[in-house]
């Protein structure tokens, strides 16, 4: 399994010989509603779109998730996997192959790569958006995608889980209203699933950000936290620390 993160909550999954871009912001800057007074996401420079993607996997209809200016500069033929809402937004871009997988059911990328949606995050008060669980399905590896770490009591029967991708540093709003859970849901997900790696997502490294929103935004611990929260509990797994571009490979000795 390698995995490539291409910063916030964008990534490249290579498993099961499938090439899979999850969730893509790559270039142009990230508002919500058209609105960069409040909220603006920007990065210096777009980043190179990758070549030869088997499959688009979006976990949100949102912004951040589907990001409209990365969607619109991919591949139209390239299939697009996702939740519901997310869907909705590959079909209006033009996309050629759209699929809105509810929770609980599952899709077969090409019979290498099985992808289970669970609930993940809620957006408003009737709104629950996708997680997911892919596994090789000739190694039986398995890996987690939750972007704001709101973890499906369904887990309890689907670990153990070799790798989970989701945030460990938690961000609120003035110290009450959670945006991404961290510390506290990532060590009860660990407790639950049982992984042998654990890679954080949702960060930002050559991102910057501006507008209203980021003056009451709050962080919430940090890596070297979670890391001696790792130990404290007695978590046998490995926390890494992925850069941006840079492939992280998960030897084999590490999953399965």
């Amino acid at each position: 399994m390698e995995l490539t993160w291409y910063d916030s909550n964008s990534w490249l999954i290579e498993m099961g010989g499938q090439r899979i871009l999850l969730d893509p912001w790559l270039v142009g800057d990230l508002t919500f509603g058209n609105t960069p007074w409040l909220f603006r996401g920007f990065r210096s420079q777009p980043l190179a779109i990758p070549e030869n993607i088997d499959l688009i996997l979006l976990s949100q209809g949102l912004e951040d998730h589907a990001h409209p200016p990365t969607l619109k500069e991919l591949d139209k033929s390239w299939p697009v996997l996702g939740s519901p809402k997310a869907a909705e937004v590959a079909t209006e871009l033009g996309y050629e192959t759209v699929t809105g997988l509810p929770h609980n059911q599952k899709f077969v990328l090409n019979d290498r790569v099985e992808i289970l949606a669970l609930p993940g995050s809620p957006i408003g008060p009737t709104l629950v958006e996708n997680a997911y669980v892919l596994t090789d399905l000739q190694t039986s590896t398995k890996l987690y995608y939750e972007p704001h770490g709101f973890h499906s009591p369904q887990l309890q029967d689907l670990g153990p889980i070799d790798v989970v991708l989701t945030p460990v540093i938690g961000i609120n709003i003035l110290g009450f209203l959670p945006v991404l859970n961290g510390q506290k849901t990532t060590l009860e997900l660990c407790r639950t699933v049982h992984p042998q790696a654990i890679v954080p997502t949702s960060g930002a490294a050559e991102l910057n950000y501006s507008g209203l929103l980021t003056k009451v935004l709050r962080l919430d611990g940090d890596l070297s936290q979670f890391r001696q929260s790792l130990i404290d509990e007695g978590i046998q797994a490995s926390l890494w620390e992925p850069q941006v571009g840079v492939p992280l490979n998960v030897p084999q000795s590490t999953v399965g």
